[in-house]
């Protein structure tokens, strides 16, 4: 397995767990109060998505397009 792979593979399951941790933060008490009163999730909940959303991207974006930039 080439090592571009391997990375992508490596981002897109770091991703998945940045994703779920999310998900698990925005479902505490804490954190649906604070989006009750203000309309937004928390600062480390923010963090989750956006990093999680980023390195799921990176790591598709390189399985799809790191064979085809090789040739």
């Amino acid at each position: 397995m080439a090592s571009h792979r391997i990375m992508a593979l490596v981002l897109i399951v770091v991703g998945a767990i940045l994703l779920f941790f999310a998900y698990q933060s925005s479902q505490s008490l804490g954190d649906q109060v604070t989006e009750a009163v203000t309309g937004r999730f928390t600062d480390s909940t923010t963090w989750f998505i956006v990093l999680g959303a980023a390195f799921a991207v990176a790591g598709v974006g390189l399985l799809l397009l790191g064979k085809s930039a090789r040739h």
